[in-house]
């Protein structure tokens, strides 16, 4: 794995469970009632008092990220492919995710190609990984490299490339405040990182042009 993704991400991080102790229900919930009242708004109002507990609820659903092991999800392989070695790429992932900066959604699409090296992998796993660390604490950028790294790591393939384009939040709802704005990443490992032709017919694939 080169240089770039081992500064970004170290290879612990695929193990990495909470990094704290969580704070018990009662003190979730104390915490939102805070920024219920930091709003300017009455916690204790009908429409808010069960608030608290659906924030805890939806946080815990939407951060479950940190409870899994993407590189679980990459631990079974097939090797019964009929000798099949060429590009193979899972295009359109569907994701959402959060900035570590402004807590606020990402949201967006994820391609990851690889090149099989006499293995391939459950194409719902590519998902599931990139789900993982969509459901994290985020940078576009972080998450572009734990991708690669994650699938290079355990698959060992010839190579990997990750593109993600996404919309970010902290840019459309505050700030600059620009809708409709994108940011696009691409990282790559391998073959393709030495070979700019690969990098050119993923993209192509992943655009859906003839080549």
């Amino acid at each position: 794995m080169d240089a770039v993704i081992k500064k970004i991400m170290p290879a612990s991080s695929y193990m990495d469970r909470p990094v704290t102790d969580r704070p018990s229900q009662q003190e979730v919930e104390a915490a939102v009632r805070t920024l219920l009242r930091w709003t300017g708004d009455n916690p204790e109002r009908e429409g808010l008092v069960n608030t608290p507990k659906r924030v805890a609820k939806a946080f815990r659903e939407m951060f479950d990220g940190y409870d899994k092991c993407p590189a679980d999800e990459l631990g079974r392989t097939f090797e019964e492919v009929a000798g099949y070695d060429d590009l193979v790429v899972v295009k359109d992932i569907e994701f959402h995710s959060h900035c570590e900066h402004h807590m606020v959604p990402i949201i967006g699409k994820a391609h990851v190609g690889y090149l099989p090296d006499g293995k391939v992998v459950g194409l719902s796993k590519i998902m599931r990984v990139v789900d993982i660390f969509a459901h994290r604490l985020q940078t576009q950028e972080a998450m572009t490299a734990q991708i690669a790294g994650v699938i290079q790591d355990v698959l060992t393939p010839r190579g990997v490339a990750v593109m993600i384009e996404a919309e970010h939040m902290c840019v459309a709802m505050r700030g600059i405040r620009k809708q409709g704005s994108t940011t696009l990443t691409s990282t790559f490992t391998g073959v393709f990182k030495d070979n700019p032709e690969e990098q050119v017919r993923f993209a192509m694939m992943v655009r859906g042009s003839r080549y």
